[in-house]
């Protein structure tokens, strides 16, 4: 298995150290603080373990606080309700005593039913797209060290824009952008599994879209940007180490808030997943941001 790949895995696995009670640890993945993904998909994992013979179909959660990447996280699962075909778990992140994430999951034994869904978007294959990593070198020459680590950290997906990534580009665009993701290496049949992963994953540029109508690019540094909710549903079968279409399109932003929202879709154009997220989108001044390119590890 890729090492990168197996190092997550090991990340979301999680330590159980008490009924309920699981211990997880951070990875630096060159963002400011703990990446929203990870506490998410770690939150999942230790819901996950405390349901049986029931899928996730819906969680909810919010980011209370910033997560420090040198202390442990401790998920403290509270069975909610165990029904007849659903179950719920409330999951309370904490560090240093106090709450960072909180999320309610709800969970469902396997049932038939009715069943349509939208259409994916016409969009060229990934097959002859290159990956995020392989940036323009004068690109990263002029954009924050921060960013500069946070797009070149080897990752354990493979991710390929539809449409070219040009951080420096200041012209308004539409609010919408599609990216195919797949891990880099064949996973265990583990449905747990792959959900965990696909939340992940699902933190990954999305906030971002509600930026792209302004003419700010990320790579002028002039924006605060943090995570303050996520949603996201499971409609079908997760396979997250085959090709999946994640469109996302930003319907508002305002009150120094981004409101975006995405799709999953695999290669036959089923719809397996879909996520909203709400976040800070806040512009700072020209000097916060010289002074955070002068100095990478100054907080604005």
């Amino acid at each position: 298995m890729d090492p990168v790949m197996e190092d997550l895995l090991q990340l979301l696995q999680l330590e159980q150290i008490e009924d309920n009670i699981f211990r997880g640890e951070s990875r630096d993945i060159g963002s400011a603080q703990v990446f929203g993904g990870q506490v998410l998909g770690q939150a999942l994992s230790a819901a996950n373990n405390t349901v049986h013979e029931r899928q996730a179909h819906s969680l909810h959660a919010y980011f209370l606080r910033r997560g420090d990447m040198d202390a442990p996280i401790i998920y403290d699962v509270d069975r909610s309700r165990d029904g007849g075909s659903f179950s719920v778990r409330r999951v309370v992140a904490i560090q240093h005593g106090r709450p960072i994430f909180n999320l309610a999951a709800s969970f469902q034994k396997s049932e038939e039913g009715l069943n349509h869904q939208i259409d994916m978007p016409d969009v060229v294959g990934p097959e002859n797209l290159p990956d995020l990593t392989e940036v323009v070198p004068q690109i990263l020459e002029n954009i924050p060290e921060k960013m500069h680590r946070y797009l070149t950290t080897k990752r354990a997906f493979d991710f390929r824009p539809v449409d070219a990534l040009d951080l420096l580009d200041r012209s308004p665009k539409k609010p919408q952008k599609c990216i195919w993701i797949k891990a880099v290496c064949e996973l265990p049949i583990d449905t747990c599994l792959h959900q965990n992963l696909l939340a992940y994953v699902s933190d990954y540029g999305l906030l971002s879209t509600a930026t792209l109508p302004h003419g700010f690019s990320l790579g002028q540094g002039r924006l605060m940007m943090a995570s303050l909710d996520h949603a996201l549903w499971f409609h079908r079968r997760v396979k997250i180490d085959d090709w999946l279409l994640y469109t996302m399109d930003s319907p508002n932003t305002s009150g120094a808030r981004g409101f975006a929202r995405g799709h999953f879709f695999d290669k036959d154009g089923c719809l397996i997943a879909s996520t909203a997220q709400e976040g800070l989108v806040r512009l700072i001044s020209k000097e916060s941001a010289n002074r955070e390119r002068s100095d990478p590890k100054s907080q604005v």
